[in-house]
């Protein structure tokens, strides 16, 4: 059957580039049956014989309004569907999708009538935000890494930026390569209005990687790459704090002085 990547090499790099990451959320535990969701704007890549294509199915209502997204198009795991069937077929068990003109209503346009996540009102009104703001961000990734949902059963560790510098103080590199940290949304019905509009209050506070209490972190960046990798490194500093600790002791981590040190030498925002 034939593909909407096949004469678009753009889109396809930008489709297996999600089925790379699907399959790391896969192998690193954090997918579990069809868990996470992966959602990346890729109307640029879009090309005019897909522009043109006719819609599979009647629109669907997103359940609220987005102005922003008006003729945007969008790449989107299958609601129902695991990460790892998505790394091995992702045309198979995502879809990519059009805001209609209403900027209420999607429909879907290749390859297949796979249904997107069910958390797609959530995902789409990040985007919207996103574009509203100027941002440069197409991609959105929400999964469940254990080490940092565990972390999120600890009440202190839900005060505002308790868990970030402890984090940051793990390994300089978490300071380098997510600068902005970890925010925080205390839990909130999963797929919900309430969670899309408590996470983008997050993230409009400056924060690419949010955690949901006792859920799982939802992330944003240029490429899915990028936010798979903040969420990466976040994980590995809580895996050396959980190290530690089962040694028998509290890492001492790095200062403050030296945590300042890297920001300076780097060049990272404050």
């Amino acid at each position: 059957m034939k593909s909407c990547l096949d004469n678009n090499p753009a889109l396809a790099r930008e489709v297996w580039q999600v089925a790379e990451v699907a399959g790391y959320l896969w192998q690193k535990g954090w997918a579990e049956r069809n868990g996470g969701n992966i959602t990346v704007n890729v109307t640029e890549q879009v090309d005019d014989s897909l522009r043109k294509a006719p819609a599979i199915g009647e629109p669907k209502a997103i359940g609220v309004t987005l102005p922003h997204l008006r003729g945007q198009y969008f790449f989107c795991k299958g609601t129902n569907r695991r990460m790892r069937d998505l790394a091995r077929v992702p045309m198979d068990n995502g879809s990519i999708i059009r805001i209609t003109d209403d900027c209420a209503h999607y429909e879907i346009i290749a390859d297949n009538e796979v249904m997107p996540t069910s958390e797609l009102p959530s995902h789409l009104s990040v985007h919207n935000y996103l574009i509203a703001k100027g941002s440069t961000y197409k991609a959105s990734l929400h999964t469940h890494p254990i080490e940092l949902v565990a972390m999120s059963h600890c009440d202190r560790f839900l005060e505002k930026d308790v868990l970030t510098n402890l984090l940051w103080s793990m390994i300089p590199e978490t300071k380098a390569f997510c600068p902005r940290g970890l925010g925080i949304v205390p839990y909130m019905l999963p797929g919900s209005v309430e969670l899309a509009d408590a996470t983008i209050r997050a993230i409009d506070d400056n924060y690419d990687v949010v955690m949901w209490e006792k859920h799982g972190v939802f992330a944003v960046g240029e490429n899915i790459m990028e936010a798979f990798d903040m969420v990466d490194t976040l994980t590995k500093s809580a895996i050396i704090y959980r190290d530690a600790r089962s040694m028998g002791f509290e890492p001492t981590g790095m200062s403050q002085a030296q945590m300042q040190e890297i920001s300076t030498v780097f060049h990272l925002p404050k």
